[in-house]
């Protein structure tokens, strides 16, 4: 199993990422400090999850919703993660 998952601070700045350990476990890692690229910005807190049967499944999704980013398909799709 694996998963694709946005985490938001209170600065509504947003991480997406894929990891194979549970969603909850690897946001404790990112508001311990451990992951370089989130460790100036925390707390964060989950807002999305999408769960995939292998790590390339998540991979190509992320790479397709990263690809937003900045974009209105983007915006929808965060005020909607946001909002669930």
């Amino acid at each position: 199993m694996a998963y694709l998952y946005i985490i938001q601070n209170n600065k509504t700045r947003n991480y997406i990422g894929i990891t194979k350990l549970l969603p909850s476990e690897r946001l404790k890692r990112h508001n311990s400090g451990d992951v370089w690229s989130t460790h100036l910005n925390r707390p964060w807190r989950l807002i999305y999850i999408e769960n995939f049967s292998s790590l390339s499944e998540a991979r190509k999704r992320e790479i397709e919703i990263k690809s937003w980013k900045g974009g209105n398909a983007w915006k929808k799709f965060l005020a909607k993660a946001a909002g669930s």
